[in-house]
Order: structure tokens, then C-alpha cells, then sequence
């Protein structure tokens, strides 16, 4: 389809949305017909997802030329969506004027004009990779003003937008990006010379969380060392199975809920280059059902044993990248220069190593989210939780879990290290107190 022929049928058959707080007792449910396009079902639940929404149910249909999805949605706190503001926003963001309708030819997620520079990495995991890489940004003069870190089955990829430290706004200096990118090659290369390391500059950024699942795909992290022994209780339940008579795969996937799941399976789906056609999805338990039929962009159904494993494969490690292990605690607090590196260095002198985190900086403030476990691999220490809080201030970090309900780390599976000495400095600036760091 040429690009004027796709203008003219978005035009005659704009997005329609309809929202029904009426017809089910739990939950909104939103309506999406539109011309149906490839990546148009990731787009939309890429909105929803971005709009802090809850997809509990979801009946998914684009066989054809047209697309029809019906999601039952709720807030965070599980209430349906009453605020008149917040439709009024979802109306405009899956409408007809949206940037989802004006965009559907573009690359899922792209977003240009930020007042950053985004930085994209990949490389093998280990201890205080972070602290280095951050090191190099520092001497660079480079601000992290955003991060999110994802580590899977021993590798690491890493998101960071950055500005500069003098103006504020995107490096546009090229011996300077050419340098970031050179140093921060070789800090990830140092880790393991077998594997390949990866640092992509751009003044341009992806949708952060679609491109970590990009990035880590491409770099084959579903791949699991042979003799690997896997938790079958928290492994996910996936299958896929030909429906011969109607030429589809069937994808069943039954796993754990959690927050942006559904948004998870889809976009590794998209990205495999397989179109859902027709989809079901039940997550109001605190177990979930997905099951989609699909067949791959060239209208095949999976061709082989081979296709089939790297299908579970695929989905599997899409589930688990998001999965954090640890405590989850988080910091607000007016942010300051030095912020992050003083409350990693508590973490890390307290014998607590953060698996994954979420670094945000808005208006002045840091909102930042941080998963821990005892570096040894036991469960964490109450106590231990408590020394911290009180050296960080108990009302800016706060504990978002209970610490007894977690469980040890087998000492014989890889452990995720990135956030040890995340954003290290030379020096600290911790709620006054000064200190030196070599």
C-alpha cells in the first residue's frame, strides 16, 4: 500500500472510540475500530499502558482490513476511570486527531524533539557496569537526567538520556558524542570479549520500554546455556500449537500478572514480525490468561519446531525482563546533585545490591524506584531496610513491599549486579555530608 493511499483510507475511516462506563461493573471498557495496519495493536496498547491503566480484559480482532479491540480497563487502584479529564484525554490520545491515528506509518513509538541525548546500551552483566559507564558520563560533563536499566540471563541493556551539564540541553558536539561512545564501548566490552557490546547516540528517543525489548531481542538474550536449570514455578506457562483448519498459530501464554504484561507480549510479537488476528486476554486474577492467533507478516502460520521454540522462547524472556527481584523501595525527594550516587552508596555499604531500577527526574523532583536484595543472595534484612531509611530519611525512602515475603536467591543463578555504585561520582553530596571517592 503507497503512502497516498494510506492517507486517503485513514481519512475516509478514522479511528473510532467509544467508552462504556455502563456495561461492566468493574471496569471502563473502551472501544477501538480503525483500518487496520501492522503494529496498530501495539500502538494502542502501548497508549493505554503509557496512561498508567490497568488492561484487565481484552478481545482483540483485526482479521481483514479492519481492526476492532475491546479493553477493559481500570486506575492503579483498580476502580474504573471516572474523572472526566482522563476521558476526556483517552478520547484524544485513540481518536481521530491523535498522534495514533497521524502516525500509524511511522515505526512504532518514535518520538523526536526531546531537550536530551539519548544514549542505548547493551552488553553483558556485572558488577558496578553502571558506576563505570556513569563515570565516563561525568567526566564527560553529561547529566543523567532519565535511566531505566533492564538485566536478563546475564546480559544488561541500558537507556539513559542525558543533557548538558553547562547548558542544560542535547550534545551536539560530534568528537564529544564520538568520544561518549568510544568509552562507553569499552567499559561494556570489558566485561566479556566474547559477546558483542553495543552504544547507540541519538538526539532522537524511543519509546524507552519498547526499545529495551528491542534491544535486548537483538541481542538474543532468550538464549539459555546449555544445562541451565530453570524454576518451573516461575517459569511462564507458554505454548504454540497450528490451528490447521484456519491456517493460524495458537500463542497460549499463562503466567503470574503484573503490571504492563500484556504490553510486554505484544510488542515481542510485533517485533518477531507476527500479526495477532484474533486475541483474548483475562488478567482480573492474580493469574494470566493470553491467547492470540497469529501467523507471521508473510501470512504463515509457524513453519517449524525450530520457529515454535524460539516463538516460547522469546515470550518467555519478554515476560521475565520485567520481572524484579528484591524489595521495591522508593525515593522522592528534591533532587539534587549527587542524589542517586549518595543513595546507591548507602545501598551498596549496607550489603544490598539493586536489580533494577527506574530513575526519573521532573520539575525538580526525583521519583525514583529501586528493587534490592542482599548481595549474598539471602533475603533482606529488615533491619538492615530500616538502617537505611533512617540514613536516607525515612520519609523520602519508603519500603513499597513486605520484606517476608521474598525469597533467597539460588547462590548457582546469575545475579543481576548493574546498580551496584549506580552513578558513582568522585564526590558525594548526601544531605550535607560531604565525602571523597576514588
Amino acid at each position: 500500500m503507497d503512502d497516498e493511499y494510506e492517507k486517503f483510507i485513514r481519512r475516509m475511516n478514522p479511528p473510532r472510540v467509544v467508552i462504556d462506563n455502563d456495561s461492566c461493573k468493574n471496569a471502563t471498557v473502551i472501544q477501538v475500530d480503525s483500518a487496520n495496519k501492522h503494529g496498530i495493536l501495539l500502538e494502542v496498547v502501548q497508549i493505554l499502558t503509557d496512561l498508567n491503566l490497568v488492561i484487565t480484559k481484552a478481545y482483540i480482532s483485526s482479521d481483514g482490513g479492519w481492526f476492532m479491540d475491546v479493553f477493559n480497563v481500570t486506575n492503579q487502584d483498580g476502580n474504573k476511570i471516572t474523572d472526566e479529564a482522563m476521558l476526556d484525554y483517552i478520547m484524544k490520545s485513540l481518536g481521530p486527531d491523535s498522534s495514533f491515528a497521524s502516525s500509524m506509518r511511522r515505526s512504532v513509538g518514535v518520538t523526536t524533539g526531546m531537550d536530551y541525548t539519548s544514549i542505548e546500551l547493551i552488553g553483558s552483566d556485572r558488577p558496578g557496569l553502571l558506576s563505570e559507564m556513569s563515570a565516563v558520563l561525568m567526566n564527560l560533563k553529561c547529566n543523567v537526567v532519565n535511566a531505566e536499566v533492564w538485566t536478563h540471563n546475564t546480559r544488561a541493556a541500558a537507556i539513559m538520556q542525558v543533557t548538558d551539564e553547562e547548558t542544560g540541553g542535547t550534545i551536539n558536539d560530534p568528537e564529544r558524542l564520538s568520544m561518549m561512545k568510544q568509552l562507553l564501548c569499552n567499559v561494556l566490552r570489558c566485561s566479556n570479549k566474547l559477546r558483542d557490546a553495543k552504544t547507540i547516540v541519538s538526539d532522537g528517543v524511543s519509546h524507552t520500554e519498547r526499545r529495551l525489548h528491542q534491544l535486548m531481542f537483538a541481542d538474543r538474550d532468550y538464549e539459555r546455556a546449555a544445562g541451565e536449570v530453570l524454576d518451573e514455578k516461575e517459569r511462564p506457562n507458554v505454548s504454540v500449537v497450528n490451528w490447521q483448519d484456519r491456517d493460524y498459530s495458537v500463542v497460549t501464554i499463562r503466567c503470574k500478572d503484573r503490571p504492563k504484561l500484556l504490553f510486554d507480549t505484544i510488542c515481542t510479537l510485533t517485533d518477531m514480525q507476527y500479526v495477532v488476528f484474533h486475541g483474548n486476554v483475562d488478567a482480573e486474577g492474580p493469574i494470566a490468561h493470553q491467547e492470540y492467533c497469529i501467523r507471521h507478516i508473510d501470512g504463515s502460520p509457524v513453519k517449524s519446531d525450530a520457529e515454535r521454540q524460539r516463538v516460547i522462547q522469546c515470550l518467555e524472556a519478554a515476560i521475565e525482563r520485567r520481572v524484579s527481584e528484591g524489595l521495591k523501595l522508593e525515593l522522592c525527594t528534591t533532587d539534587r546533585v549527587g542524589l542517586l550516587s549518595a543513595v546507591t552508596r548507602i545501598f551498596r555499604e549496607n550489603s544490598l545490591t539493586v536489580t533494577r531500577a527506574e530513575v526519573t527526574t521532573r520539575a525538580g523532583k526525583a521519583v525514583n524506584i529501586f528493587y534490592v536484595r542482599d548481595s549474598s543472595g539471602y533475603p533482606v534484612d529488615a533491619k538492615i531496610i530500616e538502617s537505611v531509611r533512617q540514613t536516607i530519611g525515612q520519609t523520602i525512602l519508603r519500603v513499597k513491599g513486605n520484606i517476608g515475603e521474598l525469597n533467597p536467591v539460588p547462590q548457582e543463578s546469575p545475579t543481576r549486579f548493574l546498580f551496584g555504585g549506580l552513578f558513582k561520582s568522585r564526590s558525594f553530596c548526601n544531605f550535607g555530608l560531604v565525602r571523597s571517592y576514588s
